[in-house]
């Protein structure tokens, strides 16, 4: 037995967000933009080695730094900072990635553990 399609109008919340970022903040770094069916009240923009465009998104959407979290990823070369807000009746997540330095005394062990 198959379940039913969801509606596209499940994903409402988050291209209404979209909609309004395209107006408001035409002039910020774009995004790369994902909305799923498997989570069809997000909407998640994505940063890849360009930090600062994750700041000035959210320096737009009034994210306080204390509310990203900081991380690492692939042996900790892959520095990944992450926030979300509520917006237009659902959740906005940003996502930055960016190259994170391994330290020359560090660099053959995390290269040898990949």
């Amino acid at each position: 037995m198959t379940t039913p399609a969801m509606p596209l109008s499940a994903m409402a919340a988050p291209l209404m967000a979209l909609r309004i970022f395209e107006d408001i903040y035409r002039n910020l770094p774009a995004p790369c933009v994902s909305v799923s069916t498997v989570y069809p009240n997000v909407l998640e923009l994505a940063f890849h080695d360009d930090l600062d465009g994750f700041e000035e998104w959210c320096l737009a959407l009034g994210i306080r730094s204390r509310n990203v979290s900081h991380g690492v990823q692939n042996s900790g070369r892959t520095r990944v900072l992450k926030a979300e807000t509520s917006y237009s009746g659902g959740v906005v997540k940003l996502i930055g990635y960016a190259e994170n330095p391994v330290p020359d005394g560090e660099r053959s062990r995390a290269e040898a553990t990949s």
